[in-house]
């Protein structure tokens, strides 16, 4: 009875979905391309990996964060980024501040849509990796 249990408690847990992002088509690089629908100029990348790891470039550094809500949900962990100083700092802030404000995620084929309830937007297209 015992080892019938410890099969049925197993075979549950080989049972569980993936209910993230990275199972819905998210995993990969992304770069973005608008934001609050104008198009972005400065360069931002975004890589979201199979366990929740999210990490990618902004105008001036490397960041990098969590991303563990299920889909269609987002929600970063707290973001960590380098602090090198460059002439896009602006447009790196704007970047920061619109992702940390994003809570919703849409995969459409080759687009990842962040949106959020007072009407913000992020559209990031598809990159093969070394893009």
């Amino acid at each position: 009875m015992r080892n019938f249990m410890l099969f049925i408690i197993l075979a549950l847990a080989a049972c569980e979905r993936d209910e993230t992002l990275a199972a819905y088509g998210g995993v990969g690089d992304w770069r973005l391309s608008a934001l609050d629908g104008a198009v972005y100029s400065a360069t931002a990348t975004m890589r979201i990996g199979d366990g929740g790891e999210v990490s990618g470039r902004a105008a001036c550094n490397g960041w990098g964060a969590s991303q563990t809500a299920p889909y269609p949900w987002f929600e970063l962990t707290p973001i960590v980024a380098t602090k090198r100083a460059c002439a896009d700092l602006g447009a790196e802030a704007a970047f920061f501040q619109a992702l940390g404000e994003m809570t919703l995620a849409e995969v459409l084929g080759d687009t990842l849509l962040l949106t959020n309830e007072a009407g913000r937007s992020m559209e990031f297209t598809s990159v093969a990796p070394d893009d």
